[in-house]
Parts: structure tokens; C-alpha cells; sequence
């Protein structure tokens, strides 16, 4: 058996109902996203996260895109952390909540299996300071019923991420920018690279069929959220300033 991690894990293992994993404490910063300037985000999260962050597009494969939620700068550098917990008010990504959890793609001799599992961060997995799961009937707890939804929705959101970037790619609405900025006169220009951003001016020549599609999927919607979100690379300048003076 060989699985996969996704991004930002370590070494996964299927979750057995008799471990007991040590999980976050409440607005505690995954280890892996202390370090990134960027956040994996899925369909339902462009709302919210647009208020607090710019929402950008990265390839991930030729062709192949996938919505971030930008929280740095530089790489390397998560400007919502503090001291290893989340910038208080601020929307957490369902990528860094569902953490030490994850679905991961199985492949048994060779051949990718059809379902996921449900597998946790071996790092959390500890039989002294974790917490049950499931009960002495192997029952699962009210706790474990949460996590467990937020894991199947989530996964359900990201199929109908990859639909839409799938669409807004063969559309040709997808174009590369980069962001520069100077924090102070005088000082190094900051340039963020390898984004991707809706090419408004495109959205006019797409046939009435292809802005039908958009508008029945929810994907225009999404779209203007994206749009919109750029405005707070404001806030993320705001924030490395503070944290330069």
C-alpha cells in the first residue's frame, strides 16, 4: 500500500479507531502553513476568504490551476502567524482546520484506488497526550462526527475547485501578474511572482453559452470575489510594515 500525502504533510497513516492523536488546540497554526506564503483554498471558501485575503490562482501542471489564499509576501514568510497561532479575527482556511487529518489517495499494487482514506499526520498520532476518537463500543464521538464532516465536505468542495479551474482555464480567462511594492522610499522593491489572476477584459468575449456555464456553476460569482480580493494585498503590506517598524 502507498499513499500519497497532500501538501504540507509529512508522513500520513490511515486513522485506526483505537489511536488516540494529539489535535490542534484552538487557534493553533499547523506547523507546515507557519512557513508559506500561500494557503490551498476550495470552491465555498471564496466568500469568506476574500475578505481577509487576496485570492490568487498557481499552476500546479501545465495548464493545471488551483485557488490559493496569499498570507505572505516573501517565501517562507505566513504573516498571520503569531507565535505559532492564527492572527486573531481572521478566517481559517479549511486546509490548515482540518489538519492532522487529511483524505488521501491509496494506490494498492500499482493501481490508484477509486475511494479515499481518512488518514492522519503520524506526528499526532500519541497514545499519552491524544485525545479518543472513538469510544470503548468504537462508537464515534461528537468531537470525531465534526472532524468528520468538515473531511468529506471539504473533499466534495475541492472536486468542484478543480471543475472550475478547469473552466476558467480552457476558457483562456487565467493570465500571469506579479505584484510589486515597496514598504518604504528608499527601500528594496518587493515583487510576488508565479500568479495567476481572471483577465476581466476576457470575461466580454466569452460566448453567451460559456457565461451561462459560468453563471450556472457559480463560478462568475467566485470570480468577482477573486477579482475583489486582490485589494488586500493591502492588508498583507499593512501587515509585513508592522512587522518591520
Amino acid at each position: 500500500m502507498n499513499i500519497q500525502p497532500p501538501f504540507g504533510y509529512k508522513e500520513i497513516a490511515p486513522l485506526n479507531r483505537t489511536q488516540k492523536v494529539r489535535l490542534l488546540r484552538p487557534g493553533e497554526m499547523p506547523e507546515f502553513a507557519r512557513g508559506l506564503n500561500s494557503i490551498p483554498i476550495s470552491y465555498t471558501e471564496f466568500a469568506p476568504v476574500s475578505h481577509e485575503y487576496p485570492i490568487i490562482f498557481t499552476a500546479v501542471a501545465p495548464q493545471v490551476f488551483t485557488p490559493v489564499a496569499v498570507v505572505g509576501m516573501v517565501t517562507g514568510e505566513n504573516l498571520y502567524n503569531n507565535g505559532g497561532a492564527w492572527a486573531g479575527g481572521v478566517y481559517v482556511p479549511a486546509y490548515a482546520r482540518r489538519y492532522p487529518f487529511c483524505m488521501a489517495k491509496v494506490t494498492m499494487d500499482k493501481v490508484e484506488q477509486k475511494n479515499r482514506l481518512i488518514c492522519v499526520e503520524k506526528s499526532h498520532i500519541d497514545e499519552k497526550a491524544g485525545e479518543a476518537l472513538f469510544d470503548d463500543k468504537g462508537q464515534p464521538t461528537v468531537k470525531w462526527k465534526d472532524i468528520e464532516r468538515l473531511l468529506s465536505e471539504y473533499e466534495t468542495d475541492l472536486e468542484r475547485s478543480r471543475e472550475m479551474c478547469g473552466i476558467l482555464g480552457d476558457y483562456g480567462l487565467l493570465e500571469p501578474f506579479t505584484m510589486q511594492a515597496k514598504l518604504n522610499k528608499g527601500g528594496n522593491p518587493l515583487a510576488v511572482t508565479g500568479m495567476f489572476r481572471v483577465a476581466e477584459t476576457k470575461i466580454e468575449h466569452l460566448n453567451a453559452s460559456q457565461l451561462k456555464n459560468l453563471v450556472k456553476k457559480g463560478i462568475l460569482s467566485r470570480v468577482y470575489a477573486h477579482l475583489l480580493s486582490l485589494d488586500n494585498f493591502a492588508r498583507l503590506l499593512d501587515r509585513k510594515a508592522t512587522r518591520a517598524a
